[in-house]
């Protein structure tokens, strides 16, 4: 069954109820387009679809009634249903949708009240069963369902609580997209194994969550560093507001020390890196609660913690050869939490998870003490008159200053050098910094090669929904791309 919906209460019914009838949930990215819905319904086989029922009204119909899917039955749901007040910052243009008259659709509403009281037959899933399939594109080709067993994510359900030391007692902040990964295991499976209460708020709209924080008081949450970067830059936000968390975490995508720095400063909290892949359910690295992050002297990287419990990771060269402590290469990573593989994809299986490791595409290394540090991904190197430059590096460094809110670093076609960098940044509001202020401040601080030649302000950078940005549609803005 297809779930096709935003944070709301029913991805997590519909989870439980596909899980009990002994079937795998699909889930799917709520921004998808009719193109790409009707890729994943038909790659997946899905029959059923728990649809947002605007996304029904909007994208969903039109693919269903095209014929190319298995899709027979479609429950409706809505932003509206289960939630505690009709917030007009979310739901202002909201309103029910019916089924009229259509016989495939019922709504979750009308499903719930027929079967109140009744005692249906539940079948219990096998570990090596799929709860979840998870769409990712990995490092090529077409999206890829990575196969995430009721063993992976009850694994790092585990993980969590017991690494980050959570309860019943400890709300769960929802700031993940539930379709992904984060959302699924860092949010959902932790709150299910605790018992913990799970605080959502439909989508991402910083005063609401701010509200929800300020109302509900939860004690963990994990996102991306997006995420918390607009939470802090919220007028008449303070350190109060942030006093009943007592953990946070930051992943999905890398963070530069000065964030953490000027977040701690801020708000008194410290955000504990978490490092994992789609086909790592989350996390395979973590910084211990009570550390701190160590920052590599050459690079500036933050470390993006050490392996999670039963988890092997090794660094692997071009030719696949294991390199030694400190060297530069290709993370691979092995554990309980790896998925099996990708869903009717046995060539990708054996080219991306080799004996069952994952070659994650990302780029990094180990120093001696057994910290790991992420470097950037493979096809992210900028090659500027034959040196590796790495975007990530430039963007830590960028994030040191004060009037820099988000940067993007790509590389650009350069007929002297083959390539050039560039940054795309977003300024704190107020400032009134130039770009040509900022070349000269980096030049200060990198060397030749590295710092950036071109900078272009923005309002905004381009983002998934999981808070990634995306430098290729950045890289695609460039006339000379």
């Amino acid at each position: 069954m297809a779930v096709y919906t935003q944070n709301d209460p029913a991805f997590v019914v519909g989870l439980l109820g596909v899980w009990k009838a002994g079937g795998s949930a699909v889930a799917v990215n709520p921004m998808n387009k009719a193109r790409e819905l009707e890729y994943l319904l038909t790659d997946s086989g899905a029959v059923a679809m728990l649809c947002l029922d605007d996304l029904w009204a909007g994208v969903a119909k039109s693919v269903v009634d095209g014929g190319a899917t298995q899709v027979r039955t479609v429950v409706l749901c809505s932003g509206l249903d289960d939630q505690s007040r009709d917030d007009e910052r979310l739901f202002a243009d909201t309103t029910r949708h019916g089924t009229d008259g259509d016989q495939r659709v019922v709504t979750l509403r009308d499903v719930v009240e027929q079967y109140a009281g009744a005692k249906i037959p539940m079948r219990t899933a096998d570990a090596d069963d799929v709860a979840v399939l998870t769409y990712t594109s990995g490092t090529t080709g077409v999206p890829k369902g990575a196969m995430n067993t009721h063993a992976n994510m009850a694994f790092n359900a585990q993980t969590y609580r017991d690494w980050v030391g959570l309860g019943s007692e400890d709300g769960v902040l929802g700031v993940a997209p539930l379709f992904h990964i984060t959302g699924l295991v860092g949010h959902i499976a932790l709150a299910l194994l605790t018992g913990a209460p799970l605080v959502l708020a439909h989508r991402f709209e910083p005063h609401v969550v701010m509200d929800a924080i300020r109302e509900h008081r939860p004690a963990f949450t994990i996102g991306s560093i997006t995420v918390f970067i607009a939470l802090v830059g919220l007028d008449g936000v303070g350190r109060e507001d942030w006093e009943s968390f007592r953990m946070i975490y930051s992943g999905g995508a890398p963070v530069a020390p000065a964030v953490t720095d000027k977040f701690e400063r801020l708000t008194g909290q410290y955000i504990h890196n978490a490092y994992g892949l789609t086909e790592t359910n989350s996390p395979s690295h973590m910084v211990p609660i009570g550390q701190r992050a160590p920052v590599d002297e050459n690079s500036g990287a933050l470390s993006v913690g050490v392996p999670v419990f039963n988890t092997v990771v090794r660094i692997l060269g071009e030719d696949g050869e294991e390199l030694p402590v400190g060297e530069v290469g290709e993370i691979a990573t092995s554990g309980p939490q790896v998925v099996p593989g990708y869903w009717n994809k046995p060539e990708a299986t054996a080219e991306n998870l080799p004996g069952g490791e994952l070659r994650t595409g990302d780029v990094g290394f180990m120093d001696e003490q057994g910290w790991f540090y992420l470097v950037d991904r493979k096809k992210d190197m900028i090659n500027a008159a034959g040196y590796k430059v790495w975007p990530r590096e430039v963007e830590d460094m960028l994030y040191g200053h004060e009037d820099v809110r988000e940067v993007a670093v790509v590389g650009v076609p350069d007929e002297y050098r083959g390539e050039s960098v560039k940054a795309f940044v977003s300024l704190v509001p107020g400032s009134n910094l130039t770009p040509e202020e900022l070349v000269d401040w980096a030049k200060e601080r990198m060397a030749a090669y590295k710092y950036p030649r071109e900078i272009e302000l923005v309002e905004e950078l381009p983002k998934t929904t999981t808070g990634k940005i995306l430098r290729r549609e950045l890289r695609a803005r460039d006339s000379r791309a």
